[in-house]
């Protein structure tokens, strides 16, 4: 009997560690997933130091979070040669596969983009799409030097080589400005596969085998794995938003006219109101753009000889001053591939060049100008004397009724007279010259 219950119990005991071990193997079984899951993000437009930010981050947090794989949805004319390189020294030491996709149809890896694509684990495009035109550009129109072409083109090699792609083609995008479409690129070994969207994709790649940085290998595991979105933040959307130096120089000059209009009419208007939400703005646009000191220079010049012009109306020299500070600054403002469209730089400066003047004309003309209310406002006024009682009358002037004394003498009714000073509550008054008073 005695061993029947210990029996029992071992049988019990057995029992309750067969379900624990159940419910821990119940309990880590979602584990897996969340290491075969893809973090995904999206790069549009113009690679700009808040691209560059953004795709590091969501490496950063494919890492972190145990993400088997990057996917980088792009479509970019290309942008900034430091962001790129920012992006492409990321991804060559990655430590989770990277995949790079040119889409949707339409779209294009053009310039800094077609590196970034060379530079990712496993490239692939849309059909319709094309990647290539990687050569550089002076903003001003100007030829790049040999140096400049030498070492993009050295550079766009040496990714491609590392990723065992077409180190040829990669060079001839820079030095020949060479585009091909999606199919071109791969039959060139540009790219891994042509593929019509992300579930396509997803399963190509599966099985393939990735090479890391530091050695290690991974076999992806991505048909049918879950995607989780990377989005890019509000402010940094609203960065990326005005990252466009037409937008940033417009933002500037209006700036510049609505605070000058305000400084002209003075009070917290709005003019006021919109000059200082123009201004954060475009501080905000140039905190991102590659900003060249000397056009900031010729910002802040045009600035304060349209400021000055304010203060001198008439004279027009300090007008004109600003109105070529200004061109120049739009030429010069920004480095690199970013430039002002000369469709936007030329009507802005005319616009507030001539807002520049009309502003100091306003300022003249408030300064000329006598007080419009209060006591002072009184003097200059001209009336008829009403009536008299001793040596004071009574006159309406602006509406109201008033005493009214001659400053050199007696008032008859009828009496045209110019008021010339306030005494209390009484007008002092002289008579008006006989040839203004047969207008009145």
């Amino acid at each position: 009997m005695a061993l029947c219950r210990r029996m029992r119990r071992m049988l019990l005991l057995l029992g309750l560690l067969a379900l624990g071990l159940a419910g821990l193997v119940t309990t880590a079984a979602p584990a897996p997933a969340q290491q075969q899951s893809i973090l995904t993000t999206r790069v549009d437009g113009a690679i700009t130091p808040v691209t560059a930010e953004h795709a590091v981050d969501a490496l950063e947090a494919a890492r972190s979070g145990g993400h088997q794989a990057l996917l980088v949805e792009m479509d970019t004319p290309g942008g900034l040669d430091t962001s790129m390189r920012d992006i492409i020294k990321n991804f060559l030491g990655a430590r989770v596969p990277v995949i790079v996709y040119v889409t949707p149809s339409g779209g294009r890896a053009a310039s800094a983009g077609a590196l970034i694509t060379f530079s990712a684990h496993i490239a692939a495009m849309a059909p319709g799409t094309t990647i290539g035109a990687a050569t550089p550009v002076d903003p001003q129109g100007g030829e790049i030097s040999d140096k400049i072409l030498n070492d993009a083109a050295s550079y766009a090699r040496s990714v491609a080589e590392q990723r065992g792609r077409n180190a040829d083609f990669a060079e001839e995008t820079v030095r020949k400005g060479r585009s091909v479409p999606a199919d071109e690129a791969k039959e060139l070994n540009a790219v891994d596969l042509v593929v019509p969207d992300r579930g396509a994709l997803l399963s190509a790649v599966d099985g393939r085998t990735v090479s890391l940085a530091g050695g290690g290998e991974v076999t992806l595991q991505t048909k049918g794995a879950p995607v989780v979105e990377f989005e890019m933040g509000a402010f940094a959307k609203l960065r990326q938003l005005l990252a466009d130096p037409n937008l940033a120089f417009l933002f500037m000059s209006i700036a510049m006219l609505a605070i000058l209009y305000e400084l002209a009419n003075p009070g917290i208007g709005l003019g006021g109101i919109v000059g200082v939400v123009l201004l954060m703005l475009g501080l905000v646009a140039l905190s991102v753009l590659p900003v060249n000191l000397a056009g900031v220079a010729l910002l802040l010049l045009a600035a304060a000889l349209f400021v000055t012009e304010l203060f001198t109306p008439g004279v027009g020299v300090f007008a004109v001053g600003g109105v070529i500070a200004l061109l120049l600054a739009g030429l010069f403002l920004f480095d690199g591939p970013f430039a002002v469209d000369p469709a936007v730089l030329w009507p802005v400066v005319i616009i507030v060049g001539a807002g520049a003047l009309i502003a100091g004309r306003l300022a003249l003309r408030a300064r000329l100008s006598k007080p419009v209310s209060g006591i002072e406002g009184l003097i200059g006024q001209e009336t008829v004397v009403q009536d008299v009682s001793a040596d004071t009358g009574r006159a309406q002037v602006e509406g109201a009724w008033w005493t009214v004394r001659g400053r050199h003498g007696g008032l008859q009714v009828g009496q045209h007279v110019r008021v010339v000073a306030v005494q209390g509550l009484t007008l002092l008054v002289e008579p008006l010259p006989p040839g203004q008073e047969e207008e009145q």
